[in-house]
């Protein structure tokens, strides 16, 4: 599926809940792949802050992004609604530092952002695949997610308070296609003895009964109410209090739409179902986190060769002897399952019989690191030295070693795959190539490695 933005530039204009500082956005179409980014006048220069999780610099009672000590804040709404709408691309202009709260929903950015009208642009939009089931825990608050393969987003929440009231709740959203639908009108909320609280921290100075739902936990007296109210400007407490949370499940939606705008910074769209219990901003942004982790770790991965140690190898050990000179104990590859003009794949089967093993180290056998980066030249050895006629009058020699990463050990047991691709076309004997090495599914270490093939002297 193509990436997508919009087709025309619309404004709207509101207060900001947390800051009660006026401010309009203006949503303009973006350059394909640019992601969604907010732009905001300060000081006399623009600043650029990218909806990514990287940049979240708060999240107490709504998720702000920040970079440079500029600070936007209440993004999540707008977010939310893009992510819903399919867009990928878009460029936020604020006069302010905070998206307007509007009614407390995202019923007002679905709106705009249909006015502005969606199309696709030329470039492909890039999904996390969640392809094994995950499990996270935010400890601190306690919220837990559940992640499960599937072939669209589905999103359940579910809420519960027992303090100071008792509140269950559940919501679904099965698919996007229904978040204008089921989803986008539900309001923000608070309980009315958590008011005080967030007002003396300097939060909600923009809120009233037009954009939150106040609900009436019982902890507070009615001259608690009333002062309440004073603050709002309301002389019918009743009317402040005007929803029950035992009628529906309006609360749970409002943590769904919260949590899609929060998932929304892995700053790509998502493929799983997902069992939220309890969430919140915070934990919401320690999941995205947690995701763009194992993104990041499945899209390394996708370059992993596949191995299948009943198939017959394109070099065994004899033909690999053939090509290189190396012998026990310093003969690091196996066989060889693949060879391309520019890739060759091998495989290293890790033994306790190793010699270094007596010494690397008693008691606790670890494969030495500068072993796997010969692994890995030996392996470049044979993809260049099987292109001559006359392989056993070359040999193959180190030159440098660039941005080596050891990331796991390899031990006794371990089945290594040795990867090397090809950087550059080889040019007078000089070989330049990046190599992996995986254990399962894990990388255990890369590195970039130079080396010379020169033919060996004559003997006199």
């Amino acid at each position: 599926m193509k990436r997508k933005t919009i087709k025309s530039t619309v404004s709207l204009s509101g207060v900001g809940l947390h800051t009660g500082e006026n401010c309009t956005i203006t949503l303009k179409p973006a350059a394909e792949g640019s992601g969604i980014q907010f732009l905001l006048q300060k000081n006399g220069e623009e600043n650029k802050v990218r909806a990514e999780v990287a940049k979240v610099v708060g999240t107490v009672r709504h998720t702000a992004l920040g970079s440079n000590d500029v600070s936007i804040h209440t993004v999540e709404h707008l977010l939310s609604a893009a992510y819903a709408s399919g867009v990928d691309d878009l460029t936020v202009e604020l006069d302010g530092s905070e998206v307007p709260i509007m009614d407390g929903s995202a019923k007002a950015f679905s709106k705009i952002l249909a006015e502005a009208g969606i199309e696709e642009t030329e470039k492909e939009k890039e999904y996390f695949t969640v392809q094994e089931v995950l499990q996270f825990k935010h400890e601190e608050s306690g919220a837990e997610y559940l992640i499960i393969p599937h072939d669209g987003l589905d999103i359940q929440v579910n809420l519960e308070y027992e303090d100071p009231m008792t509140i269950f709740q559940s919501a679904r959203l099965k698919d996007l296609s229904q978040f204008d639908a089921e989803i986008a009108d539900s309001r923000t909320f608070v309980f009315a003895s958590e008011i005080k609280k967030l007002l003396d921290a300097g939060l909600i100075k923009g809120g009233s009964i037009d954009n939150a739902i106040i609900i009436n936990d019982g902890s507070l007296t009615d001259s608690d109410l009333n002062s309440l109210g004073e603050s709002f400007g309301i002389n019918n407490v009743t009317e402040m209090l005007r929803y029950s949370p035992h009628n529906d499940n309006a609360l749970a939606k409002h943590k769904l739409l919260d949590l899609i705008g929060d998932l929304s910074l892995l700053a790509r769209p998502i493929k799983a179902k997902i069992i939220a219990t309890q969430p919140g901003h915070t934990a919401n942004i320690e999941l995205t986190k947690f995701l763009k982790s194992k993104f990041l770790e499945i899209r390394k991965l996708k370059g992993k060769p596949v191995y299948d140690p009943t198939a017959e190898p394109l070099f065994d050990l004899e033909a690999i002897k053939k090509l290189l000179p190396h012998r026990y104990p310093f003969l690091m590859v196996d066989k060889i399952i693949e060879v391309t003009e520019t890739r060759v794949v091998g495989i290293k089967n890790v033994t306790a019989n190793e010699s270094f093993f007596q010494g690397h180290f008693p008691g606790n056998p670890v494969f030495p690191g500068v072993l796997q980066l010969e692994a890995l030249a030996q392996a470049a050895g044979i993809l260049v030295l099987s292109q001559f006629e006359d392989p056993e009058n070359y040999n193959t020699y180190f030159m440098k070693i660039d941005n080596v990463k050891f990331k796991q050990l390899v031990v006794p047991g371990d089945t290594m795959i040795l990867k090397m691709e090809l950087l550059s076309p080889i040019r007078r004997g000089i070989v330049h190539m990046q190599g992996t090495v995986y254990v399962g599914n894990k990388i255990v270490s890369e590195s970039e490695l130079t080396a010379q093939i020169s033919k060996k002297a004559s003997a006199k």
